[in-house]
């Protein structure tokens, strides 16, 4: 497969694009871009700094992705955004670079649902299979683990951490954790039971839906302190590896979490 570049398009000769790349009508690509096969990239978009994008990603026009850090701390340091395979990517998404206070990459796993103007900020990690509904936005240094949703105008705070199958609702403000399996709402956001039905579509049974509701009870309903509520969910952990991923999640806390 040939690499498909329009006329228009200006690419820099350093640039490294792998067969089956598309890029559209003047499209800009930066000296230090790396884009894998099949990944195709619409008209007026903007790809530069030190950016590795991925496999058969569809990126839509008008993004920009790679540019320096909004950190005042910025030194201009070749800081990088690492974007994964098989991503959607819309319009007007800004994917910012990392800067050297933190890990020093942003990155975007694989498979991800990125709707129109998502702003992924300096080093922000999230992992594969999630969804940002538009105009989603993360402040610097979030993560967001795998089967998470973030509800149209949702708003993160630095530092937060969205965990596994979560769902965050529209318009809402993150500035605490959200564990996994919780869906949370408001500004700022409260915890709302669990994400039953995103969990039943990605195959989860029953009893093991009925387990995580019984965990969730345990560390909202029950009436414990939060150490008293994690140690209850270790125990339970024990019976159920998906619980398991609940109560690692809250040992690594350091925000706290939305209560």
């Amino acid at each position: 497969m040939s690499v498909s570049i329009h006329p228009s398009a200006v690419v820099h000769p350093g640039a490294r694009l792998a067969p089956g790349v598309s890029i559209g009508p003047f499209t800009v690509i930066g000296e230090h871009v790396e884009i894998g096969e099949g990944t195709r990239i619409g008209p007026h978009a903007v790809v530069t700094g030190h950016t590795r994008i991925g496999r058969n990603n569809r990126i839509f026009q008008f993004v920009s992705l790679g540019e320096i850090p909004q950190d005042k701390k910025y030194g201009g340091e070749p800081t990088r955004l690492e974007i994964g395979d098989g991503n959607t990517i819309r319009e007007f998404c800004t994917f910012n670079t990392g800067t050297v206070q933190d890990v020093g990459v942003t990155r975007l796993g694989d498979d991800n649902w990125m709707m129109a103007y998502v702003h992924l900020a300096h080093d922000c990690q999230v992992g594969n299979h999630t969804i940002f509904a538009n105009n989603a936005q993360l402040a610097g240094h979030v993560q967001v683990h795998d089967h998470a949703i973030l509800g149209g105008f949702s708003q993160v705070h630095q530092y937060c951490r969205i965990g596994a199958h979560s769902f965050v609702a529209a318009s809402s403000l993150v500035l605490k954790d959200v564990p996994p399996y919780v869906m949370a709402g408001g500004n700022s956001a409260q915890p709302h039971g669990i994400n039953t039905e995103g969990l039943r579509r990605r195959g989860f049974s029953a009893e093991t839906i009925r387990a995580i509701r019984g965990a969730y009870k345990t560390l909202y309903r029950d009436g414990l302190g939060f150490a008293e509520a994690c140690e209850a969910i270790r125990a339970q952990a024990l019976l159920l590896p998906e619980v398991s991923l609940l109560a690692e999640f809250l040992s690594g806390s350091e925000r706290g979490i939305v209560r």
